[in-house]
């Protein structure tokens, strides 16, 4: 599986977030919380879903499915966009991004063992230290086969 390399402009999200543990994942519990107000959300840019991982510096480097990052559960807005009550905003920087078209189960973990072990150490690329997301599009179906979706990894060249 070979992804695009996209130069991602800065981008407003609004949204939710908790902070959670691979081993404590409450992922479900974040989106079902999210989804019946996502139309509260005024001025969005896409129907897109967004959901957003911001892990500390050393989460890869000492990784442990104990170590705690924060997920997101959001969509992108317009800048001047109000904030809903009880929800948040995010301004992801823009950056250089490898973009993996993915279909497939959300939970099944083989896309990202592939995308760290095997293709970004042979990549010329390596992780950059801002957030991962992905993209769940119209063609996203939750606990789906079919259902696809595209993945965002931080990137800076090696060079």
């Amino acid at each position: 599986m070979t992804p695009r390399i996209e130069i991602l402009q800065e981008k407003r999200l609004v949204g939710i977030h908790q902070k959670m543990s691979l081993a404590d994942n409450s992922t479900s519990q974040l989106w079902a919380s999210f989804m019946p107000r996502r139309h509260e959300i005024l001025h969005t840019l896409s129907s897109d879903l967004i959901s957003l991982q911001i892990y500390s510096t050393s989460y890869f480097t000492h990784f442990s499915p104990l170590n705690h990052f924060e997920k997101w559960a959001c969509m992108e807005v317009n800048p001047s966009t109000p904030i809903p009550q009880g929800m948040e905003s995010l301004l992801l920087p823009g950056g250089l991004y490898a973009v993996f078209h993915y279909q497939g189960l959300s939970s099944d973990p083989q896309i990202f063992q592939y995308i760290f072990g095997s293709w970004l150490p042979s990549s010329g690329y390596e992780l950059d230290h801002r957030p991962h997301f992905e993209v769940l599009g119209e063609k996203y179906k939750n606990n789906d086969h079919h259902s696809e979706e595209e993945i965002w990894i931080p990137l800076i060249s090696k060079m």
